[in-house]
């Protein structure tokens, strides 16, 4: 019997019971559509955390004085000599000091807008363009001028589009508004990213006292070790302790993401993919009880020559069949699903997650399904192939 003819007539066995071979494949379809909607959502988490990382700059290093000690001190003028120091690896500096405290428009009392101390450089670090105006420079930051740029938020709610060239108050000072950053977000919200406010770090370190907190661009994101280390290096000939700093690499943060995403989802893959075993136990149980009902028919093969590799091929073929014609539509579900997935991600929680099942894994999954036809389907064509061929037709 050639292999062709096989596979038609595991079609033919196939389609001759509809109903009990769709029970039987249940088990395969499910499994194969949780594997890909799991490993499309593992893949879609994979993309949003990297864009938001992207968005703060992979390329950063963020640096966090946590204490001066009683005899050393670092200012934002040592942390640029230090990058000046370092320039084979780092790039731009700025210097941040958070503000506490209200801004204040008018008579109203502004309570979430972030007011943060930065740099001419910031701008250029964050990625963050000036749509009207000018962004802060290093004139700003020499003579500590009293000037601001402020979000999309702030400047279409409270001065109608028309920030520029209007005041406000930071911490009892009262500051020039010169720039208006681009939108950041879909929608403008209070307390989103557009609701900010920046102005020259030497002018906040006046209000609120010195920067605690750098951020550091890196040359070569190949070189993040090295550019961390020389940072380090110099952070501690200043301190002689590493107590009193931190370094965080956002690229490192970021690779920190993506494994937990991966075992995540290969956790949650690996639990969907059980059924895939109690599909093949389903496999393996109809194929028995197949064997059991075509003994007879077993019987009369082997009594007219056909041999035990005969039989046996037919049988696995059968289970073989079965499974993959479950996985395909395990995959159809799974795409399905994940298209579906994507919309109720988009429109329940707003954010643009999609949920995109690799080629890769569509393969293996389906791959899996197949195997496990084979593997489960084997017993029962074992059973099946050494079957007596004089106890065959005397089965009734």
């Amino acid at each position: 019997m050639t292999l062709a003819e096989s596979l038609q007539l595991a079609l033919k066995n196939i389609v001759s019971s509809k109903v009990r071979t769709f029970l039987t494949m249940l088990g395969i379809i499910i499994g194969v559509a949780a594997v890909i909607v799991i490993v499309g959502l593992g893949n879609g988490l994979k993309t949003y955390v990297t864009d938001s990382f992207s968005d703060m700059g992979t390329n950063t290093l963020t640096v966090s004085v946590m204490s001066r000690g009683s005899t050393r001190s670092l200012d934002a003028e040592d942390m640029y000599d230090i990058v000046a120091e370092n320039s084979q690896y780092l790039d731009l500096c700025s210097p941040t000091v958070t503000m506490g405290g209200f801004v204040k428009i008018g008579s109203e009392t502004v309570s979430t807008t972030s007011s943060t101390g930065v740099s001419e450089d910031y701008f250029a670090i964050a990625n963050v363009a000036v749509a009207s105006g000018r962004g802060l420079q290093y004139s700003d930051m020499v003579t500590r001028s009293k000037v601001c740029v402020i979000g999309a938020y702030l400047n279409q709610a409270y001065f109608g589009g028309n920030g520029v060239g209007q005041t406000l108050r930071v911490g009892g000072q009262s500051l020039e508004v010169v720039g208006v950053l681009e939108q950041q977000e879909d929608t403008l919200e209070e307390g989103g990213s557009d609701d900010c406010l920046y102005l020259p770090y030497t002018t906040a370190e006046r209000i609120s006292g010195a920067a605690s907190s750098y951020t550091i661009t890196m040359r070569d994101e190949n070189y993040i070790d090295e550019s961390v280390a020389a940072l380090e290096a110099s952070l501690y000939e200043v301190f002689a302790s590493d107590d009193y700093y931190t370094v965080t690499s956002m690229a490192e943060m970021l690779e920190t993401m993506t494994s937990m995403i991966n075992i995540l989802v290969g956790v949650l893959a690996g639990i969907a993919a059980i059924s895939l075993v109690v599909g093949g136990i389903g496999i393996m149980n109809i194929m028995l009880v197949s064997v059991t009902e075509r003994t007879r028919e077993i019987g009369i093969r082997k009594s007219l020559g056909a041999k035990e590799r005969y039989i046996m091929e037919q049988f696995v073929m059968e289970a073989a069949l079965t499974s993959a014609l479950g996985g395909v539509m395990g995959i159809l579900l799974g795409d399905g699903l994940s298209a579906a997935a994507s919309m109720v991600v988009a429109r329940v929680m707003e954010e643009s997650l999609t949920v995109a099942p690799t080629v890769g894994a569509v393969a293996l999954a389906f791959g899996i399904s197949v195997g496990i036809g084979i593997l489960f389907g084997y017993l029962p064509a074992k059973k099946a192939a050494r079957l007596n061929p004089i106890d065959a037709l005397h089965y009734d």
